[in-house]
């Protein structure tokens, strides 16, 4: 059985409409390209809207560090199987968040994490992953007595969100890897194959 792929072609600045060509000059402002997956995402100018939105406010406001915040969105990416934002992530954990390459490896690989610490957020992020956010009464605690604070439940809540409305388009289009991620490529079917 193959996943179906939408037929959508990707939206450029030269094409885009009064809508939506707005949305992607941001874009290129704050990030100098217009990355694949949000050349995607844009056929449906809200879905990239509200990802934008979400992700900036869980960079902005989470209370998580840098690190942290790679953490939550490797660790959804993996549970999520998606290829392009394990790579993007990747890239943005070893170059702008400063993760140490053992921690995104060790997501990468579905490895334990050394630090105590990231592994509890980790971990966390999971519950609320598998249980749909019916996450046990002893993960929470085992999350809070790791360091963290309950306000930052609903900001991993949040990131599952975001990381939804990405892992998903980049699903249904089979986004390619952008020239800068591709150092991190990263395919799912490599990791379903060693579980």
């Amino acid at each position: 059985m193959s996943n179906y792929k939408v037929q959508l072609k990707p939206i450029e600045v030269a094409s885009a409409d009064e809508r939506t060509k707005p949305i992607l000059e941001a874009v290129i402002k704050k990030n100098g390209a217009v990355p694949n997956m949000y050349a995607n995402m844009i056929n449906s100018p809200g879905l990239l809207e509200t990802y934008l939105h979400g992700y900036d406010a869980f960079r902005k406001e989470s209370g998580f560090t840098p690190v942290e915040q790679e953490v939550v969105f490797l660790t959804l990416s993996y549970l999520n199987a998606c290829d392009y934002c394990m790579a993007a992530h990747s890239v943005i954990a070893d170059k702008m968040s400063k993760v140490p390459e053992n921690v995104t490896n060790a997501i990468r690989n579905g490895k334990q994490i050394e630090d105590a610490k990231l592994q509890a957020l980790a971990n966390f992020t999971e519950e609320l992953f598998t249980t749909r956010g019916r996450p046990s009464a002893a993960a929470a605690e085992k999350f809070l007595s790791a360091g963290y604070q309950e306000r930052q439940i609903l900001e991993i809540i949040l990131a599952l969100a975001v990381k939804t409305l990405s892992n998903y388009s980049n699903h249904v289009f089979g986004t390619e890897v952008d020239a800068m991620f591709k150092e991190r490529t990263w395919n799912s079917a490599d990791v379903a194959a060693n579980i």
